[in-house]
């Protein structure tokens, strides 16, 4: 047991239960190996490495992550009106979450909102955009990280 703290230049491997305003699980590591990420290196959005900070081995939090620190507010800029034409492979359905290549040349997805006979309305927006999260943690080790 190593009393080394959550902090830059560390390495961290935790169980996460993260759960919407109501309860609703939506990912969680208890079901599966405990996920092992570097502080900073990008796999934990900022506000969710922020609170868990200063945290040691076997010890548990449970914080209340706001949409400026989780994955934005819903933006309505991000839904955009694409044509029925452009889906000529792939037939859309509600609901369903296709990807798109961005600007860039990355992929994008975005999930279909509304089809009509000649448009399609696809929302950008990340699907936890807007919502409150509940993140859950039990750290199981916390090591200074080995660079590769």
């Amino acid at each position: 047991m190593s009393d080394y703290r959550i902090d830059e230049g560390m390495e961290v491997t935790l169980h996460f239960t993260l759960k919407l305003e109501d309860g609703t699980v939506v990912d969680s590591t208890r079901d599966k190996a405990p996920a092992t990420f570097q502080v900073g290196d990008g796999n934990l959005p900022p506000g969710f490495e922020h609170p868990i900070k200063g945290l040691g081995a076997g010890e548990t939090g449970t914080y209340e992550i706001t949409p400026e620190h989780a994955f934005g507010q819903h933006n309505p800029q991000n839904i955009q009106v694409l044509k029925r034409e452009d889906f000529d492979s792939d037939e859309p359905e509600v609901g369903m979450v296709m990807s798109f290549a961005d600007a860039a040349g990355g992929e994008l997805p975005g999930v279909i909102k509304r089809i009509d006979d000649e448009q399609v309305e696809v929302d950008f927006n990340h699907p936890l955009a807007g919502r409150t999260l509940t993140f859950e943690v039990e750290v199981i080790d916390v090591k200074p990280a080995t660079t590769h």
